[in-house]
């Protein structure tokens, strides 16, 4: 395992502070927290396959983010270990295009169980139909925010000469 440098703890920490802004500011259309949530932070969860030293990043923005949530400590606990290992994972993707799908795959399979929860009660009717409502909502907007917007980033920042320098050559090389 490689130390982190003073470079990659600064792109975690800027990382972690545009996440929570993006979700700060989409709370305020109802888009964070909404019923169909479509954070505009988790766009930011495909980077880890550029730069692994944001998955920590994008771990601490969505706990920031997440304490703000109507569904208490439960979601600052769960949905940071879903961003968590969603980045961790992202990391491990062979091709650009599927860097996108972990956060989608770990918000749909954690979270609704804990909102249906919160919203129904106990395992009957409604709580099914509560966790089948908030999966497929999570898988839409989810999809929206990483492979929509995501896709920009992991397309665009390859581009510009100062990130190019900082992305490994094999991250390039699986473009």
């Amino acid at each position: 395992m490689r130390k982190s440098t003073t470079r990659d703890l600064t792109l975690a920490a800027m990382v972690a502070a545009v996440y929570f802004v993006l979700c700060y500011f989409g709370n305020i259309f109802q888009l964070t927290f909404g019923p169909v949530q479509v954070r505009l932070g988790e766009a930011l969860t495909v980077l880890p396959f550029l730069f692994p030293a944001t998955a920590p990043g994008l771990a601490l923005g969505c706990l920031l983010t997440n304490i703000l949530s109507p569904y208490g400590p439960i979601d600052m606990i769960v949905g940071t270990l879903a961003t968590a290992i969603a980045a961790f994972l992202s990391t491990k993707m062979p091709r650009w295009y599927l860097a996108a799908l972990p956060p989608i795959v770990m918000n749909a399979l954690l979270l609704p169980p804990m909102w249906a929860w919160a919203e129904a009660g106990a395992l009957n009717g409604a709580f099914w139909a509560a966790y089948t409502f908030n999966m497929w909502t999570f898988v839409v907007g989810e999809a929206l925010a990483c492979y929509v917007l995501g896709s920009v980033l992991l397309l665009a920042l390859p581009k510009i000469r100062y990130f190019r320098t900082m992305i490994p050559e094999r991250r390039l090389a699986a473009r």
